[in-house]
């Protein structure tokens, strides 16, 4: 087993489950973003984490334990396989053992940081996992997978069964939280994470409208026909059509019936019929359409607002759409104007901010657009806080924060940090709320004090933590390869963004 090796059905692509943790993450569509939601994630306030004990998985000489908040050591490393924690603030760890890779078998058990033994009266338990956007994986909330007697069922995290032990196969949606597929006499069905049953296990297959299970789901029967169901248990399209495409919108669905594909309402009455041969996104009364492989936008009163001529579209805000032309991407509205030039490699729109981020082939900094289209900043962006309506840029080597008026703010407006990044001289420090030094200007690089009390300080080409009064750790990496650089403790965040877990290895 190599040194970063997670154990064997942590790299395996085999029919086992693997075992991975990662922190639920914001909504992100970019590499970038990776970085900005995990980001987002590390540096919440220091003074209400805190209060609360969390566990993260740990990798140390080529085992796996839990570590908390304060890296002090939870659960001894001495295990082969990843520990999953299927919630970081909840005292419980499922640990894998007795694995064969000969006959893809093993077994699991649950323990708290007590190393007490939980839940031993089931054959398995396991966490729920699902992915999404960017291959960024996370756990059902609350809620964990349970074996008796080769049938699962469902248990929340205080053990009480939510879901009877009668199921043959329970597994996530890909891809939608709280949407739990259940099968059973060979029908699918579908539960929410408290149990609650929104399909009856009657369908031949079930899918996706989306990745938000307000959407609703597309169900289809024994007879290939296709059907549309709401969370809310209501059947808004019975199964009698030949296909229903996965975009809609609260009184538009895309159908196909005899051959053609159409747009109608809730009153099965056809809004638009041969006017294209694909619908990608629905906004209002207007359609983003495919047709001959470009992309328009029509109404539906059948009226063609854009004509299909652009490589992509996607709708922004008012009558806004990101287009792009060959490998460019601008901006146009309803009018067909271009009102951004077609120059940017990514232009992605920021909805709860209001903003526009913009990026420009080889260029490392996105350029930071409001809603008329102005450019307000430009520099390497660091973190998005929606909730806190805040953006810290990177900016000729210097953090700043921006309010979402664009208005420069000092860290302490955003953070209740102990101590603040600060640089002077080329070099950085750390003051307090009021300005005061009280870590010297030395470091050749620095980041925020993160939730955890620690900030990731580099002297010498080499990264370390100091803790929440200043002091420096004696450990350092080079931590070449890491993209987020992150400490609890003498612990660092792994490379692996997908896999959330900290260790003292290179």
């Amino acid at each position: 087993m190599s040194r970063h090796s997670k154990g064997k059905r942590y790299d395996t692509n085999e029919k086992l489950n693997i075992k991975k943790v990662i922190a639920v993450i914001i909504a992100i569509a970019v590499f970038v973003m990776v970085i900005v939601g995990i980001k987002t994630l590390l540096e919440v306030d220091t003074k209400k984490i805190t209060e609360q004990t969390s566990y993260y998985p740990v990798y140390t000489n080529e085992k796996w334990g839990v570590i908390n908040q304060k890296g002090e050591i939870i659960i001894t490393p001495q295990y082969d396989e990843m520990i999953t924690i299927p919630d970081s603030k909840t005292d419980l760890f499922i640990c894998v053992y007795d694995t064969d890779y000969t006959t893809n078998t093993y077994k699991t058990k649950i323990i708290n940081s007590k190393n007490e033994e939980k839940f031993t009266e089931y054959d398995l338990v396991e966490s729920l996992e699902n992915i999404g956007k960017n291959n960024i994986m996370w756990y059902e909330e609350g809620v964990l997978k349970v074996k008796k007697d080769n049938l699962y069922g469902l248990i929340d995290y205080s053990g009480k069964l939510v879901l009877p032990i009668e199921y043959d196969v329970i597994e996530t949606l890909q891809g939608v939280k709280n949407s739990i597929i259940i099968k059973k006499n060979d029908k699918l069905g579908l539960c929410d994470n408290k149990g609650n049953i929104i399909i009856s296990p009657e369908y031949k297959e079930i899918k996706s409208i989306g990745d938000d299970y307000q959407n609703g789901y597309i169900v289809v029967n024994n007879d290939n026909l296709y059907g549309l169901i709401d969370f809310t248990k209501n059947i808004i399209l019975e199964p009698t059509y030949e296909e229903i495409k996965p975009v809609c919108s609260s009184n538009i669905f895309i159908v196909k019936e005899n051959g053609t594909l159409k747009a109608i309402n809730k009153d099965k009455e056809t809004l638009i019929e041969n006017k294209f041969d694909d619908i990608k996104e629905i906004n209002a009364d207007n359609l983003i359409f495919i047709k001959n492989q470009k992309y328009g936008v029509i109404n539906t009163k059948q009226e063609e607002k854009v004509q299909a001529e652009y490589d992509d579209l996607k709708y922004a805000f008012g009558d806004y759409y990101i287009a792009k032309k060959g490998n460019k991407y601008g901006i146009i509205n309803l009018s067909n104007e271009t009102l951004l030039p077609f120059e940017y490699s990514k232009i992605t729109y920021r909805k709860n901010a209001s903003f526009i981020e913009a990026e420009k082939e080889n260029n490392v900094n996105t350029e930071i657009l409001n809603d008329k289209l102005e450019k307000k900043l430009e520099g390497i962006i660091s973190v998005v806080d929606e909730l806190k309506a805040y953006i810290r840029i990177r900016v000729n080597d210097e953090y700043k924060y921006y309010n979402f008026k664009f208005e420069e703010i000092k860290a302490s407006d955003v953070l209740t940090n102990t101590m603040f990044l600060s640089k002077k001289d080329g070099k950085y420090g750390y003051v307090d709320s009021t300005g005061n030094v009280i870590v010297d200007y030395i470091y050749e690089d620095a980041l925020e004090q993160n939730s955890f009390g620690y900030a990731a300080v580099k002297q010498d080409g080499k990264w370390t933590y100091i803790d929440s009064t200043g002091v420096q750790g004696t450990e350092k990496y080079e931590l070449k390869n890491n993209i987020i650089i992150d400490f609890i403790s003498k612990w660092h965040l792994a490379e692996d963004l997908n896999a959330y877990y900290y260790t003292d290895a290179e």
